[in-house]
């Protein structure tokens, strides 16, 4: 395995352990509290679609990057391997590498606009704020959401190594080495 495939088994490592972080932060956070002396609420990430969603795409690009981390010991990339065969498999991989960081920060923006409602209310509909009265709820979430954009800034880089994969079977033999004079 070279010193890209390193890094991008480094880098993929990272991404999983936050994607995982941040479904099993919002997943399994509830808050339970007693409302007007009689009410018991619970709060929990199924009371806000977003966050469902959001732990449902994180668990799966979590086995995405983990199910390509296998990929990365099992079938390392040597010179024999730069065929145009391989040319095929590095454009899918790229297309889903692009594909998987797209849907997690797509996820993970949507559950913060989501959450803001939570956090702020909105009168003109009479929805109330929430974060005051479930604080650790929120907090929780917050973090865990923060754990998200880390690991879509991971499988970013990821992706960005997938592209220079694909994209060196395009460029000269000296691809991003300056010319000297």
């Amino acid at each position: 395995m070279g010193v890209i495939g390193r890094k991008e088994a480094f880098l993929r490592v990272f991404a999983t352990v936050f994607l995982v972080l941040t479904a099993c932060l919002v997943g399994f956070d509830t808050q339970t509290k007693i409302l007007f002396y009689s009410v018991v609420r619970k709060a929990t990430y199924r009371d806000l679609n977003a966050l469902f969603v959001l732990v449902w795409i994180d668990s799966a690009a979590a086995a995405y990057n983990l199910l390509q981390l296998f990929r990365c010991y099992l079938w390392p990339v040597s010179k024999e391997d730069l065929t145009s065969n391989y040319k095929y498999l590095a454009w899918g991989f790229y297309l889903l590498d692009q594909a998987a960081v797209y849907i997690v920060f797509a996820a993970n923006s949507a559950a913060v606009q989501a959450s803001m409602f939570a956090v702020t209310g909105e009168s003109s509909l009479q929805w109330m704020k929430l974060c005051n009265r479930f604080t650790r709820f929120c907090t929780q979430t917050g973090v865990a959401l923060l754990c998200g954009y880390f690991a879509s800034i991971f499988m970013a880089v990821i992706s960005s190594i997938s592209a220079y994969n694909l994209f060196r079977f395009y460029s000269p033999n000296q691809f991003l080495l300056l010319k000297g004079k």
